[in-house]
């Protein structure tokens, strides 16, 4: 960006009357970070955050509200009297208890996974079929093959078998 000096001064008028750095910049042509850029370069007056305004002239200061409580909130320590004893309890002598046998569960007959691919977490087909938010949307539900999520003939269309470049070059 070329800074003529009627642009300069422009810059310093519209800066002096107060509009923002994204106005400037509308009415100049450029972004706001070129003017304030600029106006840092000529040492214009810096500008009051609009994030933390001062409170107007004549406007009343926010009350704050204590919420501390009058008076103490603990009873006062006297250091003159003795602590009161603890109360004491009856002891009674200790009661001999005969141990109950646990009862052992019998052991629950091994049952063997009908799975025929034990470590495959996708039994069917994941392939959408249909526009999905439609009721005809549905999935393809095939038995899928194994360790991958959809059915060999979707497999086929999804896995396709990446070719070397050295073949398109002959």
């Amino acid at each position: 960006m070329d800074w003529s000096d009627e642009t300069i001064a422009r810059l310093r008028d519209l800066w002096a009357e107060g509009h923002s750095t994204a106005e400037i910049g509308r009415r100049l042509g450029v972004s706001k970070n070129a003017v304030v850029g600029k106006a840092h370069r000529l040492d214009l007056p810096a500008r009051p955050s609009p994030i933390r305004r001062e409170a107007a002239e004549g406007a009343e200061p926010r009350r704050v509200v204590s919420r501390r409580v009058e008076g103490p909130t603990l009873p006062p320590l006297s250091s003159t009297s003795a602590p009161a004893p603890a109360p004491t309890l009856p002891v009674s002598p200790p009661v001999a208890i005969a141990p109950r046998p646990v009862p052992v569960p019998p052991p629950a007959p091994r049952v063997q996974a009908v799975s025929q691919r034990p470590y495959a977490r996708v039994v069917t087909c994941c392939w959408p079929l249909g526009e999905p938010g439609t009721r005809s949307f549905r999935f393809c539900d095939d038995p899928s093959e194994p360790g991958k999520p959809y059915c060999a003939e979707h497999a086929r269309l999804a896995y396709v078998k990446v070719r070397d470049r050295r073949e398109d070059a002959a």
